[in-house]
C-alpha cells in the first residue's frame, strides 16, 4: 500500500520558564493510505501533541513529518495554512463550530475560504454530506439548537467538505453519550471503508477497537502496536502500560 504519512524521530519540547517538558521523544511511524489508526495513552503521554504536529497545528522541536508530498518542516506558515485547509480534515472533542453560523454555513466555511470551487459546487457538496450524515433537515439550525451527537456530525461534514487526504480525530466521542458516540464511530468507519485515511486519538477502548490497529504511547514514546477489533484486549493492554 502507498504510504501517506511518514514521521521520523519526532521530538517536541515545551518550555515553561526554566523547565523543559519533553512531550515527544523520538517517535517514528508510517501510515498507509486507507488505514484507520487509533492512538492511545494516558493523559499527558503525548498523543494529542503527535496529532497536532502531523496536522500542521504545531511544530516539532526536531524530526520531521511528511504527508503525501508535503514535508511540513520545510513549509512556511502560509503554506501550512493551505495544507491544513486542503489536505487535512479535523474533528475535535468539543466540535468547534461557529455559533453564529447555521449548520450549512459551518460545513461550507472551509470550502469558501479555499475558493477552489464555485458556490454552487460547494452547496451541492455540503448538502450531499449533510444528507449522508442524516442531518440535512438541520441545515438551517444553529449549533446551540442541536444535540451533541448532531453537532459532531456537523463537524465531520465540515472536515470532509474539501475532500481531505487525511482525517485527524482528537477524542471525537469524548463529549458524547455512548449511543451518539457509537453513531459517530459508525460514520468514521464507513468513510474508512470507502478509502479515507483516519488517525484518531482516544481514551476509549471501544472507539480504538474500530481501528485497523492501535498505537500505544507512554511518556512521549511509541511502546506497542496491536490490531483493533477487540476492545477488552485493548483496554487490558492500556492498563498494563500504565
Amino acid at each position: 500500500m502507498t504510504t501517506l504519512v511518514q514521521v521520523s524521530e519526532l521530538r517536541k519540547i515545551y518550555q515553561t520558564g526554566s523547565i523543559n517538558f519533553e512531550a515527544l521523544r523520538g517517535i517514528s511511524l508510517e501510515i498507509a493510505a486507507g488505514d484507520f489508526v487509533a492512538v492511545m495513552g494516558q493523559s499527558g503521554s503525548g498523543k494529542s501533541t503527535l496529532l497536532q504536529i502531523i496536522g500542521g497545528l504545531d511544530q516539532s522541536t526536531s524530526g520531521w513529518v511528511q504527508v503525501g508530498e508535503h514535508r511540513l518542516d520545510k513549509m512556511n506558515q502560509t503554506d501550512l495554512a493551505v495544507f491544513r485547509r486542503d489536505q487535512v480534515g479535523f474533528v475535535f472533542q468539543f466540535f468547534n463550530l461557529v455559533e453564529n453560523l447555521n449548520v450549512q454555513a459551518n460545513v461550507e466555511l472551509p470550502a469558501l475560504l479555499s475558493r477552489s470551487k464555485s458556490r454552487k459546487e460547494i452547496r451541492r457538496r455540503s448538502t450531499e454530506l449533510l444528507e449522508r450524515l442524516g442531518i440535512v433537515n438541520q441545515a438551517h439550525k444553529h449549533p446551540w439548537e442541536l444535540s451533541g451527537g448532531q453537532q459532531q456530525r456537523v463537524a465531520i461534514a465540515r472536515a470532509f467538505i474539501n475532500t481531505p487526504r487525511l482525517l485527524l480525530a482528537d477524542e471525537p466521542t469524548g463529549n458524547l453519550d455512548s449511543a451518539s458516540g457509537n453513531e459517530v464511530l459508525d460514520i468514521l468507519s464507513e468513510f474508512n471503508r470507502q478509502g479515507q485515511t483516519i488517525l484518531m486519538v482516544t481514551h476509549s477502548a471501544d472507539a480504538a477497537a474500530r481501528a485497523g490497529y492501535v498505537l500505544f504511547i507512554r511518556d512521549g514514546q511509541l511502546v506497542d502496536r496491536m490490531p483493533g477489533g477487540d476492545d477488552k484486549s485493548i483496554a487490558q493492554r492500556l492498563v498494563e502500560l500504565r
